[in-house]
C-alpha cells in the first residue's frame, strides 16, 4: 500500500542565525507579563491592599483591575509568541530572554513603584502603614532585577572575533 508524504517543511532561510535583541525582547514583555501578574494577584486580589487605581468607587478599581489582568495576561501571551518563533527559527537565546524577563519584571517594579505610587498617585502598596519599608523593598528589588538583567543581556550577545592587525613596515613571517 502507498502512503501519501507530506512534504518536509523547510527551515526558513536564516534557520540558526542567533538573534539575541530579539529574545531580550520577548523576555522583556514576559517580565512585565509576570511582574503585573504577580502584583494583581497577590496585592490585588490575595491580600486585598489596593486595586490598580483607587480614586474611585470600589467597582471602578475593580474594572481597573481587570483591565490591568489582562494587559499583563496579553504581554505574556505576545512574549511566548515570539519565544516560539525564536525557537522554531534555532534563534532563541536562553540568557537573553532570561536578561529580558529580569528586565522586563524590574522595569515594571520601578515604573509602578515610582511613576505610579509617588508621581500619579494612582495607587500606593498599602494604606493606613508606615510605606516607607514597604517603598525602600519594591523599589530596591526592581534595581536588582534591572542590574542582573542588564549583566545577562549583555553576556548573551555574541562576541566579535578581529584579526590580529597587521604591523606596519613588517613583513609576516
Amino acid at each position: 500500500m502507498a502512503t501519501a508524504s507530506t512534504p518536509r517543511r523547510r527551515p526558513p532561510p536564516d534557520y540558526g542565525t542567533v538573534r539575541p535583541k530579539r529574545s531580550v525582547w520577548a523576555g522583556v514583555l514576559i517580565g512585565v507579563g509576570i511582574a503585573a501578574f504577580v502584583d494583581e494577584t497577590v496585592f490585588h486580589q490575595l491580600l486585598h491592599w489596593h486595586h490598580f487605581y483607587d480614586k474611585s468607587t470600589p467597582g471602578a478599581g475593580l474594572v481597573s483591575d481587570g483591565l490591568f489582568h489582562a494587559f499583563g495576561w496579553f504581554a505574556v501571551v505576545i512574549g511566548l509568541v515570539l519565544v516560539a518563533d525564536l525557537r522554531r527559527r534555532g534563534a532563541l537565546t536562553g540568557r537573553g530572554l532570561t536578561g529580558g524577563i529580569l528586565l522586563g519584571a524590574g522595569f515594571f517594579q520601578l515604573y509602578d513603584g515610582t511613576v505610579q505610587h509617588k508621581l500619579l498617585k494612582l495607587h500606593q502598596i498599602r494604606y493606613h502603614v508606615d510605606l516607607v519599608p514597604y517603598d525602600w523593598t519594591w523599589n530596591v528589588l526592581a534595581v536588582v532585577f534591572l542590574i542582573v538583567g542588564t549583566v545577562m543581556v549583555r553576556r548573551s550577545r555574541p562576541r566579535e572575533v578581529h584579526a590580529p592587525e597587521a604591523v606596519v613596515g613588517r613583513e609576516p613571517g
